[in-house]
């Protein structure tokens, strides 16, 4: 029998600059104001600042 998996075939939706905006003024919001440059919220910046100028 064989398994079926669907990795690598993984579907995605690139990040927008409003949906970092969003993930970036909540985590701002929880952190009193500071987002830190490891954090999810400064990736997904980092990924719509890419996707954008494709």
């Amino acid at each position: 029998m064989s398994k079926s998996s669907k990795a690598g075939k993984a579907s995605h939706t690139p990040m927008t600059t409003d949906a970092a905006a969003r993930i970036m003024s909540t985590t701002a919001k929880a952190n009193g104001g500071k987002v830190s440059a490891d954090s999810f919220a400064a990736t997904a910046q980092r990924a719509a600042a890419k996707n954008g100028s494709q």
